[in-house]
Parts: C-alpha cells; sequence; structure tokens
C-alpha cells in the first residue's frame, strides 16, 4: 500500500505542476454550417478548456501529502 500512495502521490505532483504550468489548452473543430446537395459548408471553431489555478495547487499539495504520508509509512494495510 506504501507503494501505491507514493506512486498516485508523485502523479499527482506532476498533474499540479502541468496545470500551473500550461492553465489550459485550445483546440479546433469542423462544424457543419449548411449542406445544399452534395455541398457542404463548415466553419472551424476554436474551443478553450482552462484549468483554474486551485485545481493545480489543490493537486500538488495532496501530492506532496501523500508523499509523505508514504514515506512515514502511515499506509499499511
Amino acid at each position: 500500500m506504501r507503494g501505491i500512495t507514493n506512486v498516485v502521490g508523485i502523479i499527482l505532483i506532476v498533474l499540479g505542476i502541468i496545470f500551473l504550468a500550461y492553465q489550459g489548452f485550445t483546440y479546433t473543430t469542423q462544424e457543419k454550417v449548411a449542406q445544399i446537395g452534395d455541398v457542404k459548408i463548415t466553419a472551424d471553431k476554436e474551443k478553450s478548456v482552462y484549468f483554474p489555478p486551485v485545481m493545480g495547487g489543490a493537486a500538488l499539495v495532496a501530492g506532496i501529502v501523500l508523499v509523505l504520508i508514504g514515506r512515514r509509512g502511515g499506509g499499511t494495510s
């Protein structure tokens, strides 16, 4: 159980750092605007996904806590 706690803690630390460094990303999708017979009209739409800094900080803190618990041996089964 101690190893799982450390692994989950490290994953949360890495995710927290990523969420704090990259506070979101943007991607483009094609949406059909109209179709007349065989002719299709599409439009590119940009969509954004934002990560709140609180989420990154919470993941970072939770990861550090889990790693400390795992090192103490508190995660016994």
